[in-house]
């Protein structure tokens, strides 16, 4: 999306006190634990842009709340597994010895072998080099966090689970935070990785999945085993749990429409929805 179309779009300029008052209206609320998946040019022009996003969510959470975004790299995933668009199999090897090791201050969360609607977004790529933001160590999923939660949300994440019961996205079940999709859908709900590890399905599967990391201070190519990922339904998923539990408050947000949900009863009845409809 042009910028001159986003000012078409946009009826006033967003602020941080217009977003602050709008995310308040929403159902945002101090102290709490708050993970953000988002779309910058959803939201309309925004003053100062992702910074000005960044400042209303971390008020309307005051200092008491933890801000949570996810942070992913699929750049440093197996080049055999990229699919769009997919790149010649005689570079894998090539790529896999050369690219960086995965490095939390650094590496950047976007994945040029995905379609542009998969990226984490402006917003979250602004939000993993802000001070005092914490990142986690996975290199392929990883996720960013500042606020009194932030260690105990993204402070262990080994290798072998992306998105499962040792990931930052268990720990914000434990924690029974809100999810806040931010002029983006269902299909960008990251936590609905976790139901997967949760649920039983036949299609179910563990695939390795490669990655270039630091190893007792040596560059390596590791490979682990890990819960091979399907969005594919996610956006069917999401209009079911919508109409079927009305948990989601949806309201307006800058120009975008927003969803805010808290992640319990999602995973709760994402877990029944796949065990369902998973084949």
């Amino acid at each position: 999306m042009t910028l001159e179309t986003v000012i078409a779009a946009t009826d006033r300029p967003a602020t941080v006190d217009s977003l602050q008052a709008d995310l308040a209206a929403l159902g945002v609320k101090a102290g709490t634990v708050l993970m953000v998946h988002s779309s910058l040019s959803a939201l309309g022009y925004v003053v100062s842009g992702a910074p000005t996003v960044i400042e209303a969510l971390t008020c309307a959470l005051g200092p008491a709340g933890t801000l949570v975004m996810p942070t992913h790299s699929g750049d440093l995933s197996d080049p055999a597994e990229w699919r769009a668009p997919p790149v010649p199999p005689a570079w894998h090897q090539t790529m896999r010895d050369n690219m960086p090791a995965y490095d939390p201050a650094v590496t950047p969360t976007w994945h040029m072998g995905t379609i542009a609607e998969k990226h984490m977004g402006t917003i979250a790529e602004n939000f993993r080099t802000q001070p005092g933001v914490k990142r986690s160590a996975h290199p392929r999923q990883s996720g960013a966090a500042r606020g009194p939660d932030a260690d105990g949300i993204v402070g262990h994440h080994p290798l072998d689970c992306g998105m499962g019961e040792q990931s930052p996205l268990a720990r914000l079940y434990d924690l029974d935070a809100s999810i806040l999709l931010l002029g983006v859908m269902h299909d960008r709900n990251t936590s609905l990785h976790l139901a997967e590890y949760r649920a039983r399905f036949p299609s179910k599967r563990i695939a390795p999945a490669g990655s270039a990391v630091m190893i007792d201070g040596v560059r390596r190519w590791h490979v682990v085993d890990d819960l091979a990922f399907n969005d594919d339904d996610s956006a069917e998923f999401g209009l079911d749990y919508e109409r079927e539990t009305r948990q989601v408050a949806v309201g307006r947000v800058g120009e975008a429409t927003a969803r805010l949900m808290p992640i319990r009863p999602l995973i709760a009845y994402a877990v029944g929805w796949l065990e369902r409809n998973r084949r």
